[in-house]
């Protein structure tokens, strides 16, 4: 049984999981003005893969929806619509 090629697949790299972070710090630091929240989590968006890009929508939702969920909602689309 070789573990190596399913585990590259379904565990994300540490820059992965770095990049995430990254954004993720970013967004928090940026919450307050609404203006840089939607600019950074657009270009968070253009730094990520698929996955990582919904796992960063589901985080945001989670922790900016009473400010930021139809921003949140509307940025990961038309990202994801340009990217298709």
């Amino acid at each position: 049984m070789n573990l190596g090629v399913g585990r590259c697949i379904l565990a994300p790299s540490i820059n992965a999981i770095a990049m995430l972070e990254f954004c993720k710090t970013v967004l928090r630091k940026v919450s307050s003005d609404r203006h840089l929240f939607a600019k950074e989590l657009k270009k968070s968006f253009a730094f990520l893969s698929f996955d990582e890009a919904h796992a960063l929508k589901l985080w945001a939702l989670k922790t900016y929806s009473n400010r930021y969920s139809q921003l949140i909602v509307t940025t990961f689309a038309a990202v994801h619509s340009l990217k298709a």
